[in-house]
């Protein structure tokens, strides 16, 4: 299944499942559908760029949230397990059940349960996907431990992230949470405090640095920089038109995409 198709088969279900829409606000104002449904199909076609070629790569999904990544890659026959602390988790099985007519939904499991609490046994994984996780894992040199430990020889980190060099959402964030940077949450579910990353983004130097740190090496050919115009853009251009400069822009360095820029995607692969 293409991430087009899937797009457009999960918009029917937020018609279904409305508590996704505050979330998934694709059916909310009618301006902003091209600017959201663009940003979240480059993030998706990364995603299936780098694992759809190999149905026997066994792969965690840390953060799976919804399930939404999960799903997508069942409906392409490709078994992910997720792990997740979000109230997210008690709809996974509704959206199972909806997507069962499309594909194989048994490919996707789920569970809710703490990273540092049960890492997974060593040599594990072939591929460990954390999208809009990464930068709430704390303590951060802990956690990529745990993901050198369990994946295998050349494995590899699928980072699906903010840029934390941009300059409007660095600002932002600031206004937002000033420098706290981590905090600690009382978990209901696991009845416990958990130490985590306050929207903690962070820059492509300083990921490198860190999974440098961890036994990594950040793959310079993977990097890629995701959605640059403003929703304010799409209302006077074609989307697609967009999405190609964008995508030139990207290409090359530069002031405009190091900093201007609002998804950062990346792979790692164990030393």
């Amino acid at each position: 299944m293409q991430p087009e198709q899937f797009f457009d088969l999960m918009v029917k279900e937020l018609e279904i499942h409305t508590e996704m829409q505050p979330y998934y606000k694709f059916l909310g104002k009618q301006s902003s559908w091209h600017f959201r449904r663009n940003y979240f199909l480059q993030r998706l076609r990364y995603i299936q760029a780098q694992v759809a070629d190999n149905k026997n790569l066994t792969i965690w999904d840390c953060g799976s949230g919804y399930g939404t990544t999960c799903l997508f890659l069942a409906m392409n026959g490709i078994k992910t397990h997720g792990t997740t602390l979000e109230f997210y988790y008690d709809m996974v099985q509704k959206r199972k059940e909806y997507w069962s007519r499309y594909g194989d939904t048994s490919l996707f499991t789920c569970s809710y349960e703490n990273l540092f609490d049960n890492p997974p046994a060593p040599s594990t994984y072939d591929v460990i996907i954390v999208q809009d996780t990464l930068h709430h894992l704390e303590p951060i040199n802990d956690a990529l431990a745990i993901f050198n430990s369990c994946l295998r020889p050349q494995g590899r980190v699928l980072s699906i992230e903010e840029n934390g060099s941009n300059i409007i959402q660095r600002a932002k964030l600031y206004k937002y949470r000033g420098n706290k940077r981590i905090i600690t949450i009382y978990d209901e579910k696991l009845k416990k405090d958990i130490l985590i990353g306050n929207e903690n983004i962070r820059s492509l130097e300083s990921w490198n640095t860190l999974f440098e740190k961890n036994g990594f090496k950040l793959k310079k050919e993977s990097v890629q920089y995701v959605r640059y115009y403003l929703p304010l853009q799409y209302w006077f251009s074609d989307p697609e038109k967009l999405l190609i400069q964008e995508q030139q822009i990207q290409s090359k360095p530069g002031f405009r995409r190091d900093y201007f820029f609002f998804g950062l995607n990346f792979i790692a692969q164990k030393k």
